[in-house]
């Protein structure tokens, strides 16, 4: 059979066609890294969200190394936590669950986009070259207020990259010529141990405790304070750990003005 040039073309064409069309759904579905969310991710009763050893307190955890989880809670109409900051060159994997109803995980510009629905767990593992900022959208109607779901996700340089957390616990009132304590708490969200520096500022005084954090461990720094040095009156104190700050003010009182004590 004797197949005219115009048709060989065509039919040349159409296949070359074909091909592209096929590569290009094919990259598409796996170059990118696309899956299709299973089940390992597992599944959960909505109602022991609050109990539940991962979802209790969502947020981002270390895993060694540059790898990290993150724990997210889906509800109406908002996510747990709304912010989210992870270091750029990580890999981190994502655990989303809903505690109402159906709701999504999407992240504008990446191709994380996966169903949330209650009883069942949500898993991706995405890697983070650059740092940048991205918001989280809900693609699933989830009710009147679904448009105001969102959430944002700042992926930031490593080197400005901090899960030290500080809080501290000091007295509001004390007697003058007492001794008192001002303790803060510093926690090492990382699994490499810290050590870092520890620095009270209180009236004219500097006091500066070195103090080391094993991995995702806390330490007590303790900071004695004597009031006859300060004298009475009100006095503004702040703690310092690296970037983290606490403030507050200790007074001090004299017997006959009715003090009692620490508080």
């Amino acid at each position: 059979m004797n197949i005219h040039t115009y048709e060989k073309a065509w039919l040349v064409a159409s296949m070359l066609l074909i091909v592209g069309f096929i590569a290009t759904i094919t990259y598409g579905a796996v170059g990118p890294g696309i899956a299709m969310i299973d089940d390992d991710g597992g599944s959960i009763n909505p109602d022991d969200i609050n109990d539940h050893e991962k979802f209790s307190e969502p947020g981002v955890t270390h895993v060694g190394g540059n790898e990290y989880e993150v724990a997210v809670v889906a509800q109406a109409w908002a996510y747990m936590p709304s912010e989210i900051e992870v270091p750029a060159n990580s890999e981190v994997t994502f655990y989303v669950t809903s505690r109402d109803v159906t709701h999504s995980f999407t992240v504008v510009g990446t191709n994380m986009n996966t169903m949330v629905i209650p009883g069942q767990v949500s898993q991706m593992t995405v890697e983070f070259d650059e740092s940048g900022e991205y918001g989280i959208l809900c693609n699933e109607y989830c009710g009147e207020y679904h448009h105001t779901m969102e959430g944002k996700l700042n992926v930031v340089p490593e080197d400005e990259f901090d899960m030290t957390e500080l809080s501290v616990d000091a007295p509001r009132e004390v007697q003058a010529g007492n001794e008192t304590t001002i303790t803060a708490t510093v926690t090492d969200g990382m699994q490499t141990d810290l050590e870092t520096t520890a620095t009270l500022e209180i009236g004219d005084r500097t006091i500066e405790r070195d103090v080391t954090i094993s991995g995702a461990g806390s330490e007590d720094v303790e900071f004695a304070v004597d009031t006859a040095e300060l004298g009475a009156g009100d006095h503004d104190w702040t703690v310092t750990v690296d970037d983290h700050e606490e403030s507050g003010t200790l007074s001090v009182v004299n017997a006959t003005d009715g003090g009692d004590g620490d508080a």
